[in-house]
């Protein structure tokens, strides 16, 4: 068994002890995955992993999907996005200020993450935590009155971060390119989703990509995003990961909002992401965990 412990009280759980530079059998890969859906979070310790080791345990629990920002490719691995503030020859070699502003990854895609991995290469000495929201918790906590209100409501999203129009501002999305920008339509979802694994509700992307509601005046659908936003975003419901060389931290996109910290420039920091999309396939082997979470949520 998984040799875990918490991360914090509410979510999130630290795994020590595995390794997941082989090949995992199906009993052990399940053991993960059952412990990742239910923590939300979950950090394997102490992993050593070449970019290909990396994608093969990334395949396990879906399809990647390469990052429209491709000039920061690995140039192994097209699936894994280099996040580093490192330059190499006056250039940056990866995205140096990525997604500093709660978010859900690829909520502005027609088919959402299912989850994301950063695989931990090099930490600054100050700074560089990943806070993450429990979109649980926070639909949870919502009076009844604002559950019926926002239950029939469909989001609309689009790449980018409502709450800064300056591309070049250090928490504003990342900047595209004219041809980057063309490949991200207007797409939308459920502002609640039931879990596609668990079954439990949760508030979906409220921040972020989330522009506006279908059929509701733009300014109306803001102003309930930045409500919903502020409740969903209260200290109450965060936790702050602090990242140690070696960690491979996977989160669940459709229970959670996450957010990057700014770092000093000069402070060294280097992470792999990898983004797994839901499988298109009824079949996925994963898909059968539903109903043991809906059991165990009864």
């Amino acid at each position: 068994m998984l040799n875990t412990k918490p991360l914090c009280p509410a979510f999130g759980l630290e795994a020590s002890g595995v390794d997941v530079s082989g090949a995992l059998s199906d009993a052990a890969f399940d053991e993960i995955a059952r412990t990742f859906f239910a923590a939300q979070i979950l950090v394997l310790r102490d992993q050593r992993l070449t970019p290909q080791q990396y994608l093969a345990f990334a395949r396990r629990f879906g399809p990647p999907e390469p990052h429209v920002i491709d000039q920061f490719h690995h140039p192994e691995e097209a699936n894994i996005l280099i996040l580093s503030n490192r330059r190499k020859d006056g250039q940056p070699i990866g995205l140096a200020d990525a997604g500093t502003y709660f978010h859900t990854d690829y909520s502005y895609l027609q088919v959402p993450a299912r989850a994301t991995m950063l695989y931990s290469i090099e930490v600054p000495k100050a700074g560089g935590n990943t806070l993450f929201a429990n979109q649980y918790a926070a639909y949870d906590d919502l009076p009844d009155a604002m559950k019926r209100r926002i239950a029939p409501l469909i989001a609309v999203h689009h790449y980018g971060n409502r709450k800064v129009a300056d591309e070049m501002s250090r928490v504003a999305a990342s900047p595209l390119t004219d041809e980057q920008k063309a490949k991200m339509p207007l797409i939308t979802h459920p502002l609640v989703r039931a879990h596609p694994v668990t079954g439990r509700k949760a508030l979906y992307a409220v921040s972020g990509s989330s522009y506006g509601i279908v059929g509701m005046p733009e300014e109306e659908a803001v102003a309930l995003l930045d409500e919903l936003a502020a409740h969903a975003t209260q200290p109450k419901y965060v936790l702050s990961y602090a990242y140690r060389v070696g960690d491979v931290v996977i989160w669940d996109n459709a229970s959670l909002l996450h957010s990057a910290t700014l770092t000093d420039p000069d402070d060294p920091r280097t992470l792999w992401r990898i983004t797994i999309k839901e499988p298109s396939s009824k079949l996925d082997a994963l898909e059968v965990l539903a109903p043991t979470f809906a059991a165990q949520a009864m």
